[in-house]
């Protein structure tokens, strides 16, 4: 699959995730530990790499067009306005929109990278920091914390998701809201089977994206192009059902499921899901 920046999947183009794109050659990871063994973070290393074209790339997601579907529906949840922790932030496209409505913000990457490109955009109006999901740290007490744009899909590991989870919650206050996104099975065929790639083969493309398929639960696909270290972006399926179950062992409660499509017509926000239909489904909880 060839990408541009006014490609049709502008969500799924925001790389901003925390962990699980392996680069080839990079040699900037952080190291964790997992059991006895140090092993380099993968996803520190793919967008330490990817941060210079990082805002080209993406140059088609509209924020303020999916804020203004999204937001309507957080306030009929209970959302009020106050503090956001933005987790995986990237490049900070996210925060403008907020800031232009009265947030107060506070943001945080696995890429030092990533994180510095926002802080050049934003360098007096929002606190920024350089952290992995999973290792989240309490930075106060928030009206919302949410994760755009797939990063609890890069997390690849049975045993990431609940602590990535909460760590988030840790930062909830009383009544805020969480919410994430995560790729639908429609949209892992769409964007990682191999055979979809004929489909696309007479783009005119800056950068390309070579779907690699998967196994079913972990999915692959190699980015190359000018100014990006070729390298291997993966994503692990996680289900409705594995979401809300992760949610409810960390003393979280579900709200939502909301289904999220796209098409050459636009962005469709709906109160249901449907593996079928949607590209995403957007997570929305509470503490319990």
């Amino acid at each position: 699959m060839e990408i541009t920046s006014g490609g049709r999947y502008w969500l799924l183009s925001q790389t901003t995730a925390v962990s699980a794109l392996v680069v080839t050659g990079a040699n900037t990871a952080k190291r964790r530990k997992f059991g006895s063994v140090a092993e380099i973070d993968p996803a520190k290393q793919a967008y330490e790499s990817i941060a210079g074209i990082y805002d080209e790339f993406t140059g088609a997601n509209d924020y303020e067009m999916w804020f203004g579907e999204l937001l309507p529906r957080l306030e009929a949840l209970g959302l009020r306005r106050g503090g956001l922790l933005d987790v995986a932030c990237g490049t900070g496209k996210a925060i403008a929109p907020m800031l232009r409505r009265g947030w107060t913000i506070t943001a945080c990457d696995i890429s030092e990278a990533m994180v510095e490109k926002a802080r050049e955009k934003f360098p007096e109006d929002v606190a920024f920091d350089v952290c992995d999901m999973r290792e989240l740290p309490v930075y106060g007490s928030f009206e919302l914390v949410w994760a755009l744009n797939d990063p609890v899909n890069y997390m690849l590991g049975d045993d990431d998701l609940a602590p990535a989870l909460r760590a988030m919650a840790a930062n909830l206050a009383d009544d805020g809201l969480l919410v994430f996104d995560c790729n639908t099975r429609r949209l892992f065929e769409e964007l990682f089977s191999p055979a979809a790639d004929a489909e696309d083969s007479d783009h005119d493309s800056k950068w390309n994206w070579e779907r690699l398929g998967g196994d079913g639960a972990v999915f692959a696909a190699e980015i190359s192009g000018p100014g990006v270290e070729p390298h291997v972006h993966q994503e692990r399926y996680r289900s409705v059902e594995e979401v809300q179950a992760g949610m409810g062992a960390v003393g979280l409660t579900p709200l939502a499921a909301m289904g999220q499509s796209e098409s050459e017509a636009g962005l469709a926000l709906v109160d249901d899901w449907d593996e079928d239909r949607d590209h995403k489904i957007i997570h929305v909880a509470r503490r319990a």
